[in-house]
């Protein structure tokens, strides 16, 4: 099974803004998050994180619990989409035309980023690579929103334009199964949370 994990929440993601390659940590939160991740996946043959701070922090979550000290594999591949001059800004930074020409068109570049459509050559590259492993054994790969869209893509067999019409959760969870002969979307949008401790109980 090919298992996708968003990393944590950051500060970035709780305010809304376009977080890219800038390298927050983890917010309590996402440490909470990652920590509830740890308690219901399984142990994986291949760990595999993006090289950003908020998806190693929640890989090396995955990796201390019960899986001892598993090597995390870091692939650049994985790496969050370049917003270039939007980094750190909200959604509101780019006009409604902009967003419409971006939602129509994959190859578009916002300035000084990425297209949709590198981001996806580049993760179905990862994902071709990683199914073979993940039809005989679990391989988590902890990332970003963008690539991990983009993996779900590959699994559809759809254009890298539907990517758009998704919409991913913090530290959520999807998986696919590349056992036969077409990858299987087998969940989407999971998430884990911790159970509060009551008081006495």
């Amino acid at each position: 099974m090919l298992i996708l994990v968003r990393h944590g929440q950051t500060a970035a993601n709780a305010h809304g803004l376009l977080l890219g390659r800038s390298d927050p940590s983890l917010n309590e939160t996402g440490h909470r998050q990652a920590c509830a991740l740890a308690a219901v996946l399984p142990r994986p043959a291949r760990l595999v994180s993006s090289p950003l701070v908020r998806a190693r922090q929640t890989a090396v979550e995955l990796a201390g619990a019960g899986m001892g000290s598993q090597h995390i594999e870091i692939d650049p591949r994985w790496i969050e989409m370049d917003y270039g001059d939007l980094e750190g800004h909200p959604p509101a930074a780019l006009p409604e035309e902009g967003w419409r020409t971006w939602w129509r068109d994959p190859d578009f570049v916002p300035a000084g980023g990425e297209s949709v459509a590198a981001v996806g050559a580049r993760v179905r590259e990862a994902c071709a690579e990683l199914a073979d492993d993940a039809a005989h054994a679990d391989v988590i790969v902890v990332s970003h929103v963008s690539p991990i869209k983009a993996a779900l893509a590959w699994a559809l067999g759809v254009g890298d334009e539907v990517a758009w019409r998704m919409y991913l959760l913090d530290a959520a969870v999807c998986r696919v199964d590349t056992s036969g002969p077409h990858p299987l979307l087998l969940a989407f949008n999971e998430v884990h949370t911790v159970a509060e401790e009551v008081p006495g109980g």
